[in-house]
């Protein structure tokens, strides 16, 4: 049996079976009906009876060992007897066949009297490089990662870049997806969409350390300047090695004939030129996406979003706009919250957003526009 056990701590496949049952079995039901649950596992390959629990936690379990493939399979089923739920834990090299798996999900649904049943895709852990990353609902994504190029730990957050076939190299920071090579729509989008002409203005970038949006701006229009404020020179290094489908030469030099790029932290830089009486045509903030929440805006991250906002709107002409990113489609809350925050806002604004697919992101994500209202200026 220790043995046994050795295997599954190695590369492992979890598959998930779920079973409704209405109307629901009753414990004692299901007492009744285990004899007959564990024939039919036991004749599915060669699964054996290895323990059983009844009324533990609001539950009832039977657990199996398949010991010729080092495998585990534990039913459970809630008091009320509404749901029945299948795990499998099996070694990559022994994993049964999905007819297999289907079988006895038709054999069991029987034995249950479920109404309905399903299987979940399953999860295969273990690997070098963990494919599972959650959206920003709280869905999970499985990656077709291949390697990763790039790994440290910065002064301020933990850096990597993984290499998909799907979306090229992938930049994540402190385990969030930030941009992927095949993202150019979230750089079109955050900075205004093909209707918008930067030629001949003044722009603050801030964040933007991928390098995306500066060479947005220096390759397809001609502003008169352009100041990025980024706090972790990691970032930059890694972009413009590993990131050349995002920024190609732009991060080669960090200042040029109408550009700059300041490593430091973008509050006191902010702060400085407020002093200075320095003002901007458009803002373009790609520092962080609004905070999820589902009740109210409060904590650092919040604290931080509205510092930001009101230097921002200090440095902001009077016909001037700001881009941001806001968060994914379904973080509904998070963005009420957030459009709540820009009505509070002196001087006053107003804000349209635009909600693209991102392509690796794999979720819509919201973008906004915020300018000053003319009537509300003094």
């Amino acid at each position: 049996t220790q043995s046994t056990w050795g295997k599954l701590v190695d590369m492992t496949t979890v598959t998930h079976l779920y079973f409704k049952c209405f109307p629901t079995i009753h414990t004692s039901a299901f007492h009744a009906k285990s004899k007959t649950i564990e024939e039919v596992v036991a004749n599915n390959d060669f699964w054996l009876l290895l323990a059983k629990t009844h009324e533990k936690f609001g539950f009832s379990y039977l657990n199996f060992v398949d010991e010729q493939r080092g495998s585990y399979l534990s039913l459970r089923i809630q008091h009320d007897g509404s749901l029945a739920t299948v795990t499998i834990d099996q070694p990559n090299e022994a994993v049964l066949s999905n007819e297999a798996v289907a079988d006895l999900e038709r054999e069991l649904r029987d034995a249950l009297g479920a109404t309905k049943s399903y299987q979940i895709p399953s999860l295969h852990l273990g690997r070098d490089l963990n494919p599972y990353v959650a959206m920003a609902d709280d869905r999970i994504v499985e990656y077709d990662f291949t390697s990763i190029v790039f790994e440290a730990d910065s002064d301020y957050q933990h850096i990597a870049i993984y290499s998909s076939p799907q979306f090229g190299n992938m930049l994540f920071l402190d385990g969030d997806l930030n941009l992927s090579e095949s993202d150019r729509i979230y750089t079109k989008t955050i900075t205004g969409g093909d209707g918008v002409s930067f030629d001949d203005k003044r722009v603050l970038v801030l964040g933007a350390g991928d390098g995306g949006i500066l060479n947005e701006l220096i390759t397809n229009h001609r502003p008169q300047q352009i100041l990025m404020i980024e706090i972790d020179k990691m970032v930059i290094d890694a972009a413009k090695i590993h990131l050349r489908g995002i920024c190609e030469n732009s991060l080669h030099n960090l200042k040029g004939p109408n550009w700059e790029v300041i490593v430091g932290d973008c509050v006191v830089y902010m702060k400085q030129l407020s002093a200075d009486r320095r003002s901007f045509d458009y803002i373009i903030n790609d520092l962080t996406a609004i905070p999820i929440n589902t009740s109210e805006a409060v904590g650092s991250q919040w604290d931080f979003m509205r510092l930001i906002l009101e230097l921002s709107f200090g440095l902001l002409s009077e016909d001037g706009k700001y881009y941001t990113q806001g968060n994914g489609f379904n973080c509904k809350r998070s963005l009420e919250l957030y459009e709540n925050e820009l009505g509070k806002l002196n001087p006053k604004v107003e804000f349209s957003k635009e909600t693209v697919c991102v392509p690796s992101y794999q979720e819509l994500w919201v973008f906004y526009t915020i300018w000053k209202v003319a009537a509300a200026l003094t």
